[in-house]
């Protein structure tokens, strides 16, 4: 393990000395420097993209787990950990490049409600990275390419996750700024000291959220994070605010190594791509869809096809389009991140 992390460490600075990685909007040669800075710049200049991991809840019931629960996946955090090391294990093996930790729906009030006490949702919390860390390491044991250390990042799910009413999909909370912040801000705290390498505040459906969270951002200046918004239609985040908008506020902190779209249907991404682009040209974008399929609410399930080649071809105009992260979310697995990895390509 301690020669793996010596590669890791030696590929990471070799490759970070020298990217400068032109994108959408910028004239040949010339270096994005929030890119050059960040942890993400090695992938990006090594494989052409960040490869994130996919949906961990689909790949928990996949394997059996019944996730019916207010916690969803979190419920594991405390019941069977082992599931979600092995999940995140999958998803390395298939390629991923960033790990997700399984926080997205573990609120410090999500788990109180659930019978914990405040220590032990602290702990659940600080476990949530520390699997993702374990699963990492244990894969650098016996892993012998020599590649680049992957990235963990904790999770910071919307207030509509802990609602679990699917008001992430819609963003209509009808409470002020200062709840949400007391909402979010216990556990940022937690996470943002913990070993992961940045957060991921994802599925944020709301522009009120996104400014609770960036403010959280400044306030915590050591820390780095992506924020990835749901989307309605090719323009607007869940609430109705252009997505141009929302990235327009993301544009000037450093701190936000990337700004995009996640839990969304792929027909949109294309076009929020474009709109991302208009508010936000230099900073990367991040998109990791669902699988294409369609959940029927009223009958609880899924419907239409995933197939991961054919995600996996959307996903290379995706990159084309200035994509520098890319994964997948809802009803996605290690296929598709397979999928991806064989045919998402190097930038020249």
């Amino acid at each position: 393990m301690i020669e793996q992390k010596i590669r890791w460490i030696a590929n990471y600075d070799q490759v970070s000395a020298n990217c400068t990685l032109p994108v959408l909007g910028y004239k040949s040669g010339e270096s994005l420097n929030v890119l050059n800075t960040s942890p993400i710049a090695p992938f990006v200049q090594q494989y052409g993209a960040l490869l994130l991991d996919g949906g961990l809840a689909t790949e928990l019931e996949k394997r059996g787990y019944d996730l019916d629960h207010p916690l969803w996946s979190a419920r594991l955090l405390r019941d069977e950990p082992e599931a979600i090391v092995a999940v995140h294990r999958a998803y390395l093996e298939a390629g991923a490049d960033c790990l997700i930790g399984a926080s997205y729906q573990a609120s410090i009030p999500g788990l109180l409600a659930a019978g914990t006490t405040r220590r032990q949702a602290d702990a659940l919390l600080r476990q949530s990275v520390a699997l993702a860390c374990r699963a990492r390491d244990e894969y650098g044991e016996y892993s012998t390419t020599g590649s680049l250390r992957p990235l963990v990042a904790a999770s910071i799910g919307p207030y509509g996750a802990y609602l679990a009413n699917g008001a992430e999909y819609r963003g209509d909370y009808g409470i002020s700024a200062a709840v949400l912040r007391d909402f979010h801000q216990p556990r940022w705290e937690l996470l943002a000291a913990s070993s992961a390498d940045l957060l991921a505040c994802e599925t944020i459906p709301s522009r009120l959220e996104a400014e609770v969270l960036l403010d959280l951002l400044q306030q915590t200046p050591d820390v780095n994070a992506w924020i990835s918004f749901s989307c309605r239609d090719g323009r607007h985040i869940s609430d109705g605010t252009p997505i141009a908008d929302c990235a327009a506020l993301m544009a000037d902190c450093p701190q936000v190594l990337a700004v995009g779209v996640n839990c969304t249907p792929p027909r949109y991404i294309s076009s929020l791509l474009a709109q991302i682009q208009r508010g936000a040209p230099a900073v990367p974008a991040v998109v990791y869809p669902n699988s294409g399929e369609t959940y029927r609410a009223d009958k609880r399930v899924w419907s239409g096809q995933a197939d991961p080649l054919n995600f996996a071809r959307e996903a290379t105009r995706w990159q084309r389009a200035g994509a520098c992260l890319i994964g997948g979310c809802c009803r996605t697995g290690p296929g598709h991140i397979a999928a991806l990895r064989q045919t998402l390509k190097p930038k020249t």
